[in-house]
């Protein structure tokens, strides 16, 4: 499948989810000392729900990825909270180790930002479209884009990814990273004003108005003189590049096996 096809599916798995995971609007009130680290599978429903809230309160994570038949992180996380469930949220600044997404949420909303329902009446509706929006993933060839293992070569460091949940041009290299289980530091890098809204020419042609509207985006504009993602860092090999197939051929050169 063509990585344009790809975007358009993903642009329709974003729709059904209300575009819920664009938007920093609710940031946290305080960054973490030490990193959050979720044990996260990019195809699962219930892993979508969490990142959308790390989107939204723009918390940086350190992603663990543990895709089904994975052997990297996946003992990590069943040694940590007794099984191989997912997602799994650990922070270290409270000694919380937390399953099920719903807990997460609340937790997250109380811990570092706005009060959120993780648990509220509008629950079973936001399972059920974020299935939907799983479902999109499903590719003819190899299933559903972020779900199994493939060989790969473990980075030294983690790789750093700005991106932010309902990017469709993101959710690729999230995906291929899943795969390969390698681990990343996403800086999310959710719009912060309606000027925001849309791609990067549409965008700066039509408003012309600030790009660094979020912590993240600021970085962006300030180090890159542009903003848009994904934007990938490599601190193993020094490099750093936007383009999702530019990204995805970088993984796929350096990390496969």
């Amino acid at each position: 499948m063509s990585l344009k096809t790809d975007v358009y599916l993903n642009l329709l798995a974003a729709s059904l989810r209300g575009w819920r995971g664009a938007m920093a609007l609710a940031p946290a009130r305080r960054q973490p000392a030490q990193l959050l680290k979720l044990y996260d599978i990019e195809a699962s429903p219930y892993c979508r729900l969490v990142r959308e809230v790390l989107t939204e309160l723009d918390l940086d994570v350190l992603i663990l990825p543990c895709p089904v038949g994975g052997t990297r992180f996946r003992p990590e996380a069943e040694q940590l909270g007794g099984k191989q469930q997912f997602p799994l949220l650990v922070d270290d600044n409270t000694g919380t180790r937390l399953y099920e997404s719903a807990d997460i949420i609340d937790y997250l909303g109380k811990t570092y930002g706005r009060r959120l329902r993780g648990h509220g009446p509008l629950r079973p509706l936001a399972v059920a479209s974020s299935f939907l929006a799983s479902a999109t993933q499903w590719r003819p060839q190899g299933g559903i884009a972020g779900l199994r293992a493939t060989a790969s070569k473990a980075p030294a460091q983690p790789l750093e990814l700005y991106s932010f949940e309902a990017s469709p041009f993101s959710k690729p290299v999230r995906a291929r990273l899943c795969e390969l289980e390698l681990p990343y530091l996403l800086r999310n890098t959710g719009k912060a004003a309606w000027k925001d809204i849309g791609p990067p020419s549409f965008r700066d042609r039509l408003f012309k108005g600030e790009k660094g509207t979020s912590r993240n985006r600021r970085w962006l504009a300030e180090h890159t003189g542009q903003v848009q993602v994904p934007y990938l860092i490599d601190p193993n090999t020094g490099t750093a590049m936007y383009e999702s197939r530019q990204i995805l051929r970088y993984l796929n050169q350096n990390y496969a096996a």
